[in-house]
């Protein structure tokens, strides 16, 4: 990226308190730790720390400018620019750089698999396109204007991840990526603690379509009630797709098989074969999801499920470990109901003793209890052979799957160090292990400990 001091000024309705307005900015961040020379520091006030301690260092290290929400006067041969508040400021920076591109934006939103998502629609476009795609997860109200600096003049198309837990956060999110099409996972109950129910979430969700043109279009998850509903509610073109030809997209012929997933993908038009690397009908939802994103923005469609034959999972999502004659299926970097219960159907398709180890689920408010019932007796039901608990709420997931099956082997812990040693007494060659559970229970601990048997 490439800005001057007086568009910054200009673009976040900053005041120059010292430095050269023509000092050019080729880097934004909020992490001290990151500064390249050029760069523009921006200072987070955290729950913990405020980065403005920082600032010094990052000077040092060759920062050009910075933004600053605790000074009024400053002399100094950097730039330092003064704001009222410095993460809206980031915002209102992010929302003006990216005006400045009129390439194809995809928002990809909703309660589960906004990465994995995010990552299958990248890698279809990539087919036609040079794309640029958020790194990692970064998607909330601080990567998400990050993500917008790393657009420059090669890239054809980009793929935004837009997370929100709170009211507004999401319209905010809009105002600033203007995407102008969008995928909507699924309407889970992630959050649901601070948005209270299915309909705020949706809504909520939703504003990622507030700045939609008459040419923008939206990819819905046709499996999804709430989503399935929506297409009449929306002066924009929708398409769903799903595992059903009542869909627009849509998966005939899904055989499973030691590497994954073979489908024909029927598509308006057209039917394209499809291997997939991985496992879970949801994956399917996620490949059409890309193949339709393809096929609105002009990618081959062939090229595009070529592409999708090389995915591999991000870190902590469904990564599979084989050692010993174990196989470990490390899903521990979030967890919510939706995604428990896809997980354990993915690892109840592996051939051997099925052992899931589920933690706590966190933010679900009122609904936790019965939402952890219902993930225990789900997994029950899909083939659990031994289900080992983590964590106060959890005993909840236990309580479940005893209810549909009584006799299920079952142990529960407070914490991962036991539960860690017992699974270490417990595996043995042929065994499947599934570790699951929300990011605070740090269930990539356990990970750690049985990789290292």
């Amino acid at each position: 990226m490439l800005m001057t001091v007086s568009e910054i000024v200009k673009a976040c309705g900053g005041k120059l308190l010292c430095g050269d307005p023509k000092t050019q900015v080729t880097q934004v961040t909020t992490d001290s730790r990151q500064v390249e020379p050029g760069a523009l520091f921006v200072p987070i006030r955290g729950e913990r720390v405020d980065a403005h301690l920082f600032i010094p260092a990052t000077l040092e290290a060759g920062a050009a400018a910075v933004l600053t929400q605790e000074h009024t006067a400053m002399q100094d041969t950097h730039a330092w620019i003064a704001v009222e508040d410095t993460e809206k400021a980031l915002q209102a920076l992010a929302k003006a750089y990216r005006a400045r591109f009129s390439i194809p934006i995809v928002g990809i939103t909703g309660s589960v698999g906004k990465t994995t998502t995010k990552e299958m629609v990248a890698l279809a476009l990539s087919a036609g396109k040079r794309v640029m795609k958020t790194q990692g997860n970064q998607n909330s109200q601080i990567g998400v204007p990050l993500t917008m600096f790393q657009l420059d003049e090669t890239v054809e198309a980009a793929v935004v991840e837009m997370g929100m837990s709170q009211f507004g956060e999401m319209a905010r999110l809009a105002d600033i990526v203007a995407p102008q099409y969008a995928v909507m996972t699924n309407i889970g109950i992630s959050h649901i603690e601070n948005l209270h129910t299915q309909e705020n979430i949706l809504r909520e969700k939703a504003h990622i379509l507030d700045k939609f043109g008459p040419d923008s279009a939206v990819v819905l998850n046709g499996e999804d009630q709430m989503l399935r509903e929506l297409p009449a509610q929306l002066p924009y073109r929708a398409v769903l797709v799903g595992l059903h030809s009542t869909c627009d997209y849509y998966a005939r012929d899904l055989v499973m098989n030691e590497d994954g997933m073979d489908f024909v993908a029927c598509c308006p038009g057209v039917r394209v074969p499809v291997h997939l690397p991985v496992f879970g009908e949801y994956q399917v939802i996620n490949a059409l999801s890309a193949l339709a994103m393809a096929d609105l923005l002009h990618v081959d469609l062939r090229a595009a499920a070529a592409r999708l034959s090389s995915y591999q999972p991000l870190a902590m999502r469904q990564q599979v470990y084989r050692f010993g004659g174990i196989t470990l299926i490390d899903d521990s970097y979030n967890a919510s109901p939706d995604a428990m219960r896809g997980s354990v159907d993915v690892l109840c398709a592996y051939p051997g003793r099925h052992i899931a180890v589920l933690a706590d689920m966190l933010e679900l408010g009122e609904f936790s209890h019965a939402a952890h019932v219902s993930c225990g007796e789900h997994a029950a039901k899909a083939g659990v052979d031994v289900l080992v608990t983590v964590g106060p709420q959890a005993a909840a997931i236990e309580e479940g799957a005893k209810h549909v099956a009584p006799d299920l082997s079952c142990r529960h812990f407070t914490e991962n160090e036991p539960a860690a040693a017992y699974l270490e007494s417990l595996l043995t060659p042929g065994d499947v292990v599934l570790v699951k559970g929300s990011r605070g229970m740090h269930m990539d601990e356990i990970v750690s400990k049985l990789l290292a048997l």
